[in-house]
């Protein structure tokens, strides 16, 4: 395998919303992007996901990771079929729990595991060296969006907003030459897009998530209960900063008294506006925003983005990019980046004291026919 030469890679992802494993893969050399492939998703049943859920906020060792790598891996096992023509893997697994004020994080998912169940090396624990030099241990996908902008010749400042369990924004100025180079990238987490209004849903409908917005977009913003969700000390932090997909679900026990309508409403205000907060961090008003993940689907939550956001909104699939699989394919391009000794993050994007290069790469022990 050459380490300048692009190559297809495979980028596996399983988001803080739980409720599937993302897969894409993409031509790189781990700089450009020449081209993307096929993409997929597979969905986890009501037992497995019950096991994920279970394992939220574990640590390793705790009794029930076992099982939760054991979902993991089966359904990435499932789903790397013979459509996918990668001869790399970049393996994110699934984050069960995320402290970066004590240094630590935990990703699910071994990645020899995967190397040998697919016989194809693999890339994975890409978190570890950022925090190892400080850094918050997310968000990953800057460096993928920085080139994703050289990829659509964005000759202005743009923003890329990933809307999973919780929302985070990159702004990228692509007239850098490095993603690594100052002024080229801020990035952080802005607070909850998809996992209050999932688990909302949950306790009170018995649905995984609010299909299409429907549910908030019948009804009413609670104005004074959403004005004391915007006083949480983690706005008025600078980043780089990051989350664990549980730091607000307090704000659930605040909806109590509120329908499931007015409820669902107040907290999909409470996402845009969370989001739409974190603009002033970012050196210049981006041309546009260009929205992925799960919440891009909620037709409520992206009307109430366009009316907050300082900029235009526009989704992946719009300007010709996957929405579902583009944080899937960040990984892959990661993975390409890791074989070449290339930085994955840096101070901009993590607070990594200088740009973090390395994570684990597991060779297969045992070839298998795919």
């Amino acid at each position: 395998m050459s380490k300048d030469k692009p190559i297809w890679a495979i980028g596996c992802m399983s988001g803080t919303s739980m409720d599937a494993v993302d897969i894409g893969e993409l031509l790189t050399d781990g700089e450009r992007i020449e081209e993307f492939g096929n993409s997929s998703m597979g969905f986890y049943d009501a037992e497995r996901r019950a096991i994920l859920e279970a394992a939220v906020g574990s640590w390793p060792g705790d009794e029930s990771v076992a099982e939760a790598e054991r979902v993991i891996l089966e359904l990435h096992e499932e789903m790397l079929t013979d459509s996918f023509r990668g001869s790399l893997i970049g393996f994110h697994g699934q984050t069960l729990a995320h402290d970066p004020d004590n240094g630590r994080t935990h990703q699910v998912g071994n990645g020899q595991d995967l190397a040998d169940l697919m016989g194809i090396t693999t890339v994975w624990d890409f978190r570890a060296r950022d925090m190892e030099l400080g850094g918050q241990g997310a968000p990953l996908t800057p460096f993928f969006h920085f080139a994703i902008a050289k990829y659509l010749g964005e000759t202005s400042p743009v923003v890329f907003l990933n809307l999973g369990g919780i929302a985070n924004l990159t702004w990228v100025n692509a007239a850098e030459p490095l993603p690594e180079a100052p002024g080229a990238l801020v990035a952080f987490d802005t607070g909850p897009a998809n996992t209050l209004i999932d688990s909302l849903m949950q306790s009170r409908s018995g649905s995984f998530y609010d299909h299409g917005g429907r549910v908030s977009g019948s009804g009413e913003v609670d104005e004074e209960l959403l004005s004391e969700l915007m006083k949480a000390p983690y706005f008025s932090l600078a980043p780089p900063k990051s989350l664990d997909r549980s730091h607000f679900m307090y704000s659930l026990d605040a909806m109590a008294h509120l329908s499931l309508e007015d409820a669902a409403a107040t907290l999909a205000e409470f996402t845009a506006r969370s989001i739409a907060e974190g603009f002033r961090h970012f050196p210049a008003v981006p041309s546009r925003v260009i929205a992925s993940g799960g919440g891009v689907y909620n037709k409520d939550l992206m009307r109430r983005l366009a009316y907050a956001l300082p900029a235009e909104i526009v989704t992946a699939d719009s300007v010709g990019l996957s929405s579902f699989a583009l944080e899937a394919l960040a990984f892959g391009y990661l993975a390409v980046r890791v074989l070449r000794g290339l930085p994955i993050t840096c101070p901009s994007t993590t607070g990594c004291a200088k740009p973090a290069v390395g994570a684990r790469i597991s060779r297969p022990s045992e070839t298998r026919d795919r």
